[in-house]
Protein backbone atom coordinates (compact mmCIF):
# COMPACT_ATOMS: atom_id res chain seq x y z
CA UNK A 1 0.00 0.00 0.00
CA UNK A 2 1.18 3.72 -0.73
CA UNK A 3 -0.29 7.13 1.29
CA UNK A 4 0.62 10.07 -0.68
CA UNK A 5 0.54 13.70 1.00
CA UNK A 6 0.40 16.31 -0.68
CA UNK A 7 1.48 20.17 -0.07
CA UNK A 8 2.31 23.51 -1.29
CA UNK A 9 -1.56 24.65 -1.96
CA UNK A 10 -2.44 28.10 -1.15
CA UNK A 11 -4.05 31.51 -2.27
CA UNK A 12 -2.11 32.99 -5.41
CA UNK A 13 -2.58 35.85 -7.89
CA UNK A 14 -3.32 35.27 -11.59
CA UNK A 15 0.17 35.30 -13.18
CA UNK A 16 1.37 33.65 -10.17
CA UNK A 17 3.25 30.81 -9.63
CA UNK A 18 2.87 27.82 -7.04
CA UNK A 19 4.95 24.69 -6.60
CA UNK A 20 3.28 21.04 -5.46
CA UNK A 21 4.76 18.33 -3.24
CA UNK A 22 3.61 15.08 -3.38
CA UNK A 23 5.08 12.54 -0.88
CA UNK A 24 4.82 8.80 -0.92
CA UNK A 25 5.54 6.21 2.08
CA UNK A 26 6.49 2.75 0.92
CA UNK A 27 9.19 1.22 -0.99
CA UNK A 28 7.90 0.41 -4.21
CA UNK A 29 7.14 4.22 -5.13
CA UNK A 30 10.35 4.38 -7.86
CA UNK A 31 7.57 1.40 -9.72
CA UNK A 32 4.82 3.51 -10.02
CA UNK A 33 3.33 6.33 -12.76
CA UNK A 34 2.33 8.88 -11.20
CA UNK A 35 -0.46 11.53 -11.94
CA UNK A 36 -1.82 14.97 -10.42
CA UNK A 37 -5.22 15.17 -11.39
CA UNK A 38 -7.68 18.56 -10.49
CA UNK A 39 -11.25 19.03 -9.22
CA UNK A 40 -12.94 22.28 -9.11
CA UNK A 41 -16.61 22.75 -7.49
CA UNK A 42 -19.31 21.25 -9.57
CA UNK A 43 -17.07 19.74 -11.88
CA UNK A 44 -15.49 16.87 -12.91
CA UNK A 45 -12.31 15.40 -11.47
CA UNK A 46 -9.80 15.93 -14.31
CA UNK A 47 -5.98 15.04 -15.12
CA UNK A 48 -3.72 18.01 -15.18
CA UNK A 49 -0.15 16.03 -15.70
CA UNK A 50 1.53 12.46 -14.67
CA UNK A 51 5.06 11.09 -14.99
CA UNK A 52 6.37 7.87 -15.61
CA UNK A 53 7.97 5.57 -13.05
CA UNK A 54 11.55 6.62 -14.53
CA UNK A 55 10.44 10.28 -14.98
CA UNK A 56 11.56 9.66 -19.21
CA UNK A 57 7.84 10.46 -20.21
CA UNK A 58 4.86 13.28 -19.12
CA UNK A 59 1.96 13.92 -20.23
CA UNK A 60 0.30 16.93 -19.44
CA UNK A 61 -3.49 18.51 -20.26
CA UNK A 62 -3.52 21.10 -22.96
CA UNK A 63 -5.14 23.61 -20.18
CA UNK A 64 -1.82 23.58 -18.69
CA UNK A 65 0.70 22.93 -20.94
CA UNK A 66 3.98 25.08 -21.56
CA UNK A 67 2.62 26.36 -17.92
CA UNK A 68 3.07 23.09 -15.47
CA UNK A 69 6.10 21.03 -15.15
CA UNK A 70 5.54 17.72 -13.55
CA UNK A 71 8.99 15.90 -12.01
CA UNK A 72 10.21 13.25 -9.67
CA UNK A 73 12.78 12.56 -7.15
CA UNK A 74 12.84 8.44 -6.85
CA UNK A 75 15.47 8.73 -3.86
CA UNK A 76 12.87 11.17 -1.84
CA UNK A 77 9.75 9.62 -3.14
CA UNK A 78 8.46 12.77 -4.05
CA UNK A 79 6.64 13.64 -7.30
CA UNK A 80 6.24 17.72 -7.50
CA UNK A 81 4.23 20.17 -9.58
CA UNK A 82 5.66 23.39 -10.79
CA UNK A 83 2.41 25.62 -11.64
CA UNK A 84 3.25 29.16 -13.22
CA UNK A 85 1.29 31.80 -15.10
CA UNK A 86 -1.37 30.45 -12.84
CA UNK A 87 -5.50 31.51 -14.05
CA UNK A 88 -8.06 32.17 -12.27
CA UNK A 89 -9.55 28.77 -14.20
CA UNK A 90 -6.81 26.46 -12.25
CA UNK A 91 -8.36 27.23 -8.74
CA UNK A 92 -9.18 23.48 -7.72
CA UNK A 93 -8.50 21.19 -5.27
CA UNK A 94 -5.56 19.14 -6.73
CA UNK A 95 -4.40 15.67 -6.03
CA UNK A 96 -1.70 12.93 -6.61
CA UNK A 97 -1.87 9.70 -7.63
CA UNK A 98 -0.17 6.29 -7.83
CA UNK A 99 -0.91 3.65 -11.32
CA UNK A 100 0.62 0.85 -12.56
CA UNK A 101 -0.62 0.64 -15.71
CA UNK A 102 1.77 0.84 -18.57
CA UNK A 103 2.53 4.47 -19.78
CA UNK A 104 1.23 7.68 -18.61
CA UNK A 105 -2.75 7.29 -18.27
CA UNK A 106 -5.39 10.56 -18.44
CA UNK A 107 -8.12 8.34 -16.98
CA UNK A 108 -8.65 8.70 -13.36
CA UNK A 109 -10.06 5.08 -13.22
CA UNK A 110 -6.42 3.72 -13.86
CA UNK A 111 -4.73 5.59 -10.95
CA UNK A 112 -5.25 3.00 -7.59
CA UNK A 113 -3.94 5.04 -4.11
CA UNK A 114 -4.52 9.12 -3.95
CA UNK A 115 -3.94 11.23 -1.51
CA UNK A 116 -6.13 13.98 0.27
CA UNK A 117 -5.63 17.05 -1.93
CA UNK A 118 -4.46 20.39 -1.72
CA UNK A 119 -6.64 23.58 -2.36
CA UNK A 120 -5.19 25.80 -5.03
CA UNK A 121 -6.86 29.34 -5.33
CA UNK A 122 -6.04 31.71 -7.83
CA UNK A 123 -7.67 35.18 -7.41
CA UNK A 124 -7.71 38.03 -10.33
Amino acid sequence: QVQLVESGGGLVQAGGSLSLSCAASGRTFSSYNMGWFRQAPGKEREFVAGISWNGRSTRYAASVKGRFTISRDNAKNTVYLQMNSLKPEDTAVYYCATSSGVGVSTAASEYVYWGQGTQVTVSL
